[in-house]
């Protein structure tokens, strides 16, 4: 199972404009590490056909640059002792499957979401000394294809794609594919985004609603009763008037911690394009009921029942406020239990924290709001020999983690050296869309049967997680309440049912205005968000914003977004 944990924005400033300064303290950076890695390909390398796992002979070299998350540099590679980012069961089988051989131009610790990598990709764009192929986000992608610096992968992509990769591309509509194209053409290969993951729960400790003699909400009053409760009844019962009713942060969305499921309970969506009643595709932060969700949020700043601070607080800080046992709701992603909350419950094992669905302010059926995000984007550098190398690479993650061939113990999560993740071993890592919500279907199927023999795979390394937790093993909390009995996907079963999934109507590759101005409003934006919610500026000041918005640079972005939008619609 993978956890998109607190992704931050990557900037989406013109890398042309990067400083001296900046270029000289990448250079200086201590986390960083240059290979000495040739892209040169040999003149002789084939392949006779169009075959998705066809092996390159002579062998061929093809390079790449990433980031090392904490997760593999302080849990997996320790626990895989003699496998090294570049000698691993995963650069191994490519170069026996394929005739590939993986090389890294640099590598830098952080994910591809860090500053670290930011910094150190910018510096490598600028240069304009590409590896073969680059890891970028979108906006980055369009500065390389306007500057002509990378290979069109349409062809590349029909002739040799796999059926499997192909599948899982599409399994949640055409967003992965439209997110990389530019006049027709597939510039890049995205690594699937699965736009479900970040789907929002209101996650609550029971324990505190039983103390307080509350029940579970069904509606937003219902909520904002709870949060009154929680600030003003000492739910923790140390006598002191220190907790509070929501944790929020000064970014307002994120996958925890964020606002996005509180304004989808009064009907609003913002920080992403949806429909408007008229049917045109408008950015949800300037609609009506961003207004009326943001007074609400007001009141509670008003009446204490939001960090008084919180505008300046980042996810990590307000992390800090859960550890500490001074919150009981939280708005966030089915993978909330592996952070923040279980630090909670490392220090409190009386906290119950669990999953509900949101809930409505009216008797209207609350949408969930699915962000389309794509920061993961593989573009291949223009002129080299093998840009189908990198489809087969995706191929091959897909095969044999869940393909025909697959052996998901060696490759994706190894019992033997403690089921960490090996499948980050590889450059690529692409998968099924829908594949934790089915690993819980799979898990609860057996419940209810009482029959856990016929698990395999990941559903099979989960439900040992589980057990594990029954046992005593309190490590294995967040497994529990995730895909436990009363585990967060009992309510993604019963969004899909009820047709609750509201997915983000543009996915497409940023526009000419967002490219520009989109970075610039999204700051605007938040800014005053965050002083209407803590009173600095009167709710009126949201009609103002719109129109700021729309003059800035929205009303164009706007425009842009429903011509393409219409030109989706009439394949």
């Amino acid at each position: 199972m993978r956890f998109n944990y607190l992704k931050r924005a990557v900037s989406l400033a013109v890398v042309l404009s990067l400083t001296a300064s900046i270029v000289a303290a990448c250079g200086s950076q201590n986390n960083t590490s240059d290979s000495t890695a040739s892209s040169s390909q040999s003149s002789t390398s084939s392949v006779a056909s169009k075959d998705p796992f066809g092996k390159y002979s002579p062998a061929i070299d093809i390079s790449f640059v990433r980031g090392i998350d904490d997760d593999l540099a302080a849990n997996i590679l320790p626990k895989t002792p003699g496998e090294t980012l570049e000698d691993n069961r995963w650069t191994k089988l490519y170069q026996e499957e394929l005739g590939i051989n993986v090389k890294y131009d640099w590598t830098v610790k952080g994910n591809e979401q860090s500053d670290a990598y930011t910094q150190k990709i910018n510096v490598t764009l600028a240069s304009g000394e590409l590896p073969d192929v680059v890891l970028v986000n979108p906006s980055q992608l369009k500065q390389l294809v306007d500057s002509d610096m990378v290979e069109d992968m349409t062809q590349y992509y029909n002739d040799y794609a796999s059926e499997d990769f192909k599948k899982i591309m599409t399994e949640e509509g055409t967003g992965n594919i439209d997110s990389v194209m530019f006049d027709g053409k597939m510039m890049a290969i995205p690594e699937p985004v699965s736009t479900n993951e970040s789907a929002q729960y209101l996650w609550i400790r029971n324990d505190w609603l039983k103390k307080l003699n509350l029940q579970v909400p069904k509606t937003m009053d219902d909520v904002l009763k709870i949060s009154e409760a929680f600030t003003t009844k000492d739910p923790d019962g140390n006598g002191k008037n220190d907790t509070i009713g929501l944790p929020i942060t000064k970014d307002l969305y994120s996958g925890c911690m964020g606002t996005e499921g509180f304004f989808a309970g009064y009907h609003a969506y913002p920080n992403m394009w949806i429909e408007d009643s008229s049917g045109k595709i408008a950015w949800g932060s300037t609609l009506p009921e961003t207004k009326v969700a943001l007074q609400k949020l007001a009141d509670m700043y008003k009446n204490g029942q939001l960090d008084k601070e919180f505008g300046v607080k980042d996810g990590g800080k307000v992390a800090e406020t859960v550890a500490a046992g001074k919150v009981g709701m939280d708005y966030g992603a089915q993978w909330n239990p592996m952070y923040p909350l279980i630090s909670n419950f490392n220090n409190d094992n009386n906290a119950d924290w669990t999953a509900y669905p949101i809930v409505s302010n009216d008797d209207k059926k609350v949408m969930v709001p699915l962000k389309f995000n794509q920061t993961r984007i593989f573009a291949v550098k223009k002129g080299y020999e093998h840009p189908e190398a990198l489809v087969k690479l995706f191929n091959e993650h897909v095969e044999k983690n869940w393909g025909k061939t697959a052996d998901f113990n060696k490759y994706y999560m190894p019992v033997e050296n403690g089921g960490v993740g090996v499948w980050k071993f590889s450059p690529v890592c692409p998968a099924p869309v829908f594949k934790n919500l089915e690993a819980f279907v799979a898990i609860d199927d057996a419940r209810k049967s009482n029959d856990f023999s016929k698990l395999k795979d990941e559903p099979k390394i989960i439900q040992g997680n589980i057990d594990a937790y029954a046992k005593g093993d309190k490590s294995q909390w967040g497994w529990e309440k995730i895909y436990g009995k009363d585990g967060a996907f009992r309510n993604m079963v019963e969004y899909k049912k009820n047709d609750q999934l509201l997915k983000e109507k543009f996915v497409g590759a940023p526009t000419v205005t967002m490219a520009e101005k989109k970075t610039t409003l999204e700051k605007m934006e938040k800014e005053v968000f965050i002083k209407i919610i803590m009173g600095a500026a009167p709710i009126s000041d949201f009609d103002k914003f719109v129109s700021d918005w729309n003059k800035l640079g929205g009303a164009d972005m706007t425009k842009e977004v429903n011509e393409w939008y219409d030109s989706v619609k009439s394949k």
